[in-house]
């Protein structure tokens, strides 16, 4: 006998028949849908061209890898990080070395291979929680060091949300309205997609009005091949991007929890915590390699477990493989690059800053003691290298010039000064909510 959608669990979604799977399958490429090709539509208003159709390849294959490496049982969808944002912005402002005459399109492979290497930090993490347990590795990242790094990668994006928004505040401040509404007044699946509501509704006015170019549209072919771009590797594209990892490895742990809360499932200890970072460390490794973004566990699916309680993980690979299908559509991909500067910064406007919120919360939550002097130092050489350095520092080892940017600089202070400093108390594991709260795939 079929089960009622919504009104018990289901860990087997052949129990509800064919039709009912596959829009299952729907709905949750429709809840990752938005936020994972807002990222590379963000990336290009940096000035580089990262491909939508690539996006949406490894998003789905890197979803498959990992659904692969946690032997099929962790109901998780990969999609774009957020997090290297503030990564990728960097790479494009690099002017010094070898960075001072490339365009956007020649940083594009240095700034993936950072991605590449932040990557593979998430094998060396897997192999330690292997070899040595959770609880010992983790009380080198305590929050009050992975809190002020995520609320510095919110504020190192704040100015170019600005400066899309400022392109036209009318539209930019129709998307806020449509997100702010669906955020705190939807209900449902509404409430879990405020992203993709505020790109579709102000995208609707905008065509209404007439702000739409839908040449680059008429001009795409229907089908074709993704773009692929080869990663490249240089020691300061990597002193860029691998550092945020210490970031989007709570973000992982975080996830993990909150799906493992969701399905009456712990799923850090079977398959793994160590099995679960090698999936996501692999995906993200891989697509940046060919030419994705970092990929990351997504916030908004284990909401669409909530809401519909099938926690088979076969749907979340059917979503998977919508995604790869969707990606061999050049006409769509021109679509979604047809949105208005001002629509992206409108979003942006509200996600950076939700990302530096994230941070705050992952203080708040961590019970962080800032009346003592230890964690108000770390704090605050943090926030000044972290902001105060915006062009890095430049050193030359031999014949190379060597930029180690400002997120590099906050994560090296916080990490060495926590290390450093007398009065390392911090316990993963004893506060399961504060664990969690470091989301940045949620919004």
């Amino acid at each position: 006998m079929k089960k009622k959608l919504g009104q018990e669990p289901i860990y087997d979604v052949r129990e509800l028949g064919i039709p009912r799977t596959l829009l299952l399958g729907l709905q949750h490429l429709f809840a990752m849908f938005g936020a994972t090709v807002l990222v590379p539509i963000l990336v290009q208003s940096y000035g580089m061209p990262l491909s939508i159709q690539t996006t949406l390849l490894c998003a789905g294959l890197g979803t498959l890898v990992f659904h692969l490496c946690t032997k099929f049982k962790v109901p998780a969808f990969l999609g774009s990080s957020f997090a290297y944002l503030g990564g990728f912005a960097a790479v494009a402002n690099l002017n010094s070395g070898r960075y001072a005459n490339m365009t956007g399109a020649e940083k594009l492979p240095y700034a993936l291979g950072g991605i590449v290497v932040a990557g593979a930090l998430y094998l060396v993490l897997s192999l330690l929680f292997k070899l040595a347990g959770v609880k010992k590795v983790m009380r080198f990242f305590p929050p009050i060091v992975t809190g002020p790094m995520i609320i510095l990668i919110g504020l190192n994006l704040a100015g170019s949300a600005v400066a899309n928004a400022s392109t036209n505040w009318a539209l930019a401040l129709v998307a806020i309205v449509i997100i702010i509404a669906a955020n705190i007044w939807g209900r449902g699946m509404l409430k879990i997609i405020p992203i993709l509501l505020g790109v579709v509704g102000s995208y609707i006015v905008a065509v209404c009005f007439g702000k739409v170019d839908f040449s680059g549209v008429a001009a795409a072919d229907l089908v074709g091949l993704q773009d692929f771009v080869l990663a490249k590797f240089d020691i300061t594209s990597i002193l860029v991007m691998a550092p945020i990892a210490i970031a989007t490895m709570m973000e992982h742990i975080g996830d993990v929890s909150a799906i493992s809360s969701t399905t009456g499932r712990n799923f850090i200890a079977d398959p793994g915590l160590h099995r679960t970072l090698l999936g996501d460390g692999l995906a993200t490794s891989l697509a940046a390699f060919c030419g994705g973004p970092a990929n990351t566990t997504y916030g908004e699916n284990t909401g669409v477990l909530a809401l519909s309680r099938v926690y088979d993980p076969r749907v979340i690979r059917l979503a998977a493989v919508y995604a790869v299908v969707l990606s061999f559509f050049p006409k769509f991909a021109a679509l979604v690059n047809s949105i208005p500067t001002a629509i992206v910064g409108g979003v942006s406007f509200i996600l950076y800053g939700m990302i530096s919120a994230v941070g705050v919360r992952n203080v708040v939550e961590n019970h962080v003691d800032l009346t003592k002097s230890r964690n108000l130092i770390i704090a605050a050489v943090m926030f000044v290298s972290g902001l105060g350095f915006t062009q890095g520092i430049t050193f030359t080892i031999g014949s190379a010039n060597i930029t180690l940017p400002c997120l590099a600089l906050a994560a090296l202070a916080g990490v060495l000064l926590y290390a450093i400093l007398p009065g390392n108390d911090y316990e993963f594991g004893v506060d399961v909510t504060g664990d969690k709260s470091a989301d940045l795939g949620s919004y």
